[in-house]
């Protein structure tokens, strides 16, 4: 019997597709979208609990790290988001070829990248 079947399936080396990347991340981003948001509304009761915690938090949001986190949730929020309007629009019929499917994995990259930048730059 001669079995012809992959025999090495480690994500870690198989060359994807921009298509598959592109739909690996916007799950990704959605896993990371919900743990965010719950980080940030806790933030958000405890900042709203009286006037020493909102001071606490503020001098806590302007910390290193407190940025980082808001920038990775908004990151995630802006990829989530804009992956999510190629879905809808490929739901809607346009681009549903090979070509036009990596070609709208492509813009969904760099527009992505190009927000997140932006984004980063107005946090800092």
């Amino acid at each position: 019997m001669n079995d012809k079947r992959p025999v090495n399936l480690d994500i870690g080396t198989i060359d994807l597709p921009v298509t598959a990347l592109v739909s690996i991340l916007h799950r990704a981003s959605g896993a990371l979208l919900v743990a965010g948001v719950a980080v940030l509304l806790w933030l958000l009761d405890e900042s709203l609990a009286s006037e020493q915690s909102f001071n606490a938090i503020q001098l806590v949001a302007s910390s290193f790290l407190c940025k980082l986190l808001i920038w990775a949730v908004l990151s995630a929020l802006i990829y989530h988001t804009v992956a999510g309007v190629k879905h809808l629009i490929m739901d809607m019929g346009v681009g549903e070829t090979l070509e036009a499917g990596t070609a709208a994995s492509k813009m969904v990259l760099v527009i992505s990248v190009a927000l997140i930048v932006l984004t980063g730059a107005m946090i800092w």
